[in-house]
């Protein structure tokens, strides 16, 4: 037993916090420790045993997915120009466009003149699959495996931040948990050594965000950042002289005064939460270095995804690691790439960023499927808005580009149980809006969650008394017609 008594104070916890040696970096993840309100009591929902941990979980009904990765591509890749060719923007070139009600982010910038697309659409695969080929070759070869959605629409959103929330936590407003804590806090994960939910970031390493925050879920179920920079999981490994034994003791004291905090304090659920996550990021030291360790895949694999080109390097690595988390029984990956919002020059820029994503996107596909990993894991791929049928103009000297359009726009997905080679969902004859089987935000959410084997309307969670959902009660309906 420790020098520390069952009387010892939250304050003295707190100052062998701030004064040990062994500090919060050797605990694995500098965000376990980002808040002291250890006072917090929010209630597990009524969904089995009141436990905080990563331990799997019973589903409301047979799942056909177990693990999703999400390449999320932010700014918003414009539909018209990859996926929903118009034939009717060629015959209205130059022309205004014949209508009323066009929604612009940019009023300033807008025009009313309709803009084609310049390049080249093809019929692709058995399933005919009409795309660009001139952007997206490689997606041309994994058409039949995945099934295209043109009729995404996030009602009452303009902005991307705004849009990047309703897509990822289910709301435009800021504040709430993210689709990966959910997954993780419904499901628990099938490792107990590496994080449930990892987002992996493209180019960038942000401070934080809330697209992988738990916000109101415990701290658990928040997503690990995996930077492009090493470490590429800050504070991992603790400093040299606290590792091993030193490194032990210190967590084995640590662990004894918070269970003594526990039973001083029984109905601090959120407690129990955080030692779970420090004894994670104890484990993950080993496992999670093994899993960043890209060195250990063949020469093959990485010449299949591109890490042999300096184009699609960026992209590759952080594709070939979604994989490895996800063979290692991670629940969640979420791939962030930003730099897809193309007011102007979008022919130029969505060439770059289409010659960096396309090759690695559908190599992760073809990967997961020669793997035997497919059937179980659903691939995501889109933004959160697609691109208006007319010119913005930003002024003399400038190439023309398109404006945010929300109110139909497309994303792709493949495996976890989802139709191969299938078209759902239309827009208008200009792909200004989606006109058949449109998908909110909120019908994305709950079919995910059914593949999932989980209910959106059972999915909750009680914060401070008040029920907190994902999709919240009569929002959103499961898009069976993309189910096989």
């Amino acid at each position: 037993m420790s020098q520390f008594s069952a009387d010892s104070s939250a304050s003295s916890r707190r100052h062998f916090l701030a004064q040990s040696a062994f500090g919060v970096s050797s605990l694995g993840l500098a965000t376990l420790l980002k808040e002291e309100q250890l006072l917090a009591a929010p209630e597990k929902p009524e969904l089995g045993e009141k436990t905080y941990d990563l331990l799997p979980k019973k589903t409301s009904h047979p799942a056909r997915a177990k693990s999703m990765i999400s390449i999320f591509c932010g700014g918003g890749p414009s539909h018209l120009d990859l996926f929903d060719r118009k034939p009717v923007l060629d015959e209205y070139a130059g022309k205004r466009f014949p209508g009323d009600g066009i929604k612009y982010d940019n009023a300033g910038q807008a025009t009313s003149i309709i803009m084609p697309s310049p390049t080249t659409f093809k019929k692709c695969g058995e399933s005919g699959m009409e795309i660009n080929v001139d952007m997206l070759p490689h997606f041309g070869e994994i058409v039949d495996d995945v099934t295209l959605v043109r009729s995404m629409q996030l009602p009452n959103v303009r902005n991307h931040v705004a849009g990047m929330r309703a897509m990822t936590t289910g709301r435009a407003r800021e504040g709430w948990p993210s689709l990966g804590s959910w997954v993780t806090y419904g499901l628990g994960s099938e490792t107990q050594n590496l994080p449930a939910f990892v987002a992996i970031t493209i180019p960038k390493n942000p401070v934080g965000s809330p697209y992988w925050d738990s916000r109101q879920l415990p701290s658990i179920y928040q997503g690990t950042v995996v930077r492009k920079t090493d470490p590429k999981i800050a504070n991992l490994n603790p400093i040299a002289q606290l590792r091993g034994k030193p490194q032990g003791n210190q967590l084995d004291l640590l662990k004894e005064l918070n269970q003594i905090h526990l039973e001083r304090h029984p109905g601090e659920d959120d407690l129990s939460a955080r030692i779970a996550s420090y004894e994670l990021a104890a484990r993950m030291q080993t496992a999670a270095t093994e899993a960043l360790d890209l060195s250990k895949e063949t020469e093959a694999t990485h010449k299949l995804y591109g890490a042999d080109d300096p184009v699609t390097k960026e992209f590759a690595d952080a594709l070939i690691l979604a994989r490895r988390f996800v063979e290692r029984g991670v629940r969640f990956v979420q791939v962030w790439n930003y730099g897809w919002d193309m007011h102007e020059n979008i022919f130029e820029y969505l060439k770059r960023r289409c010659d960096a994503s396309d090759k690695p996107s559908a190599a992760l596909v073809k990967d997961l499927k020669n793997r035997g990993l497919l059937d179980s894991t659903i691939v995501q791929w889109g933004g959160e808005m697609g691109r208006l049928p007319v010119i913005q103009d930003r002024g003399e000297g400038k190439k023309p580009g398109r404006d945010h359009n929300t109110e139909g726009f497309s994303i792709w997905m493949a495996g976890g149980g989802l139709k191969e080679g299938h078209i759902h969902g239309a827009t208008d004859d200009f792909g200004h809006r989606a006109v058949q089987d449109v998908v909110t935000q909120h019908d994305f959410h709950a079919t995910l969650l059914h593949q999932f084997g989980l209910k959106a309307e059972e999915l909750h969670y009680d914060h401070n008394a008040q029920p907190v959902a994902l999709v919240e009660p009569g929002q959103g309906k499961v898009a069976t017609g993309i189910l096989k």
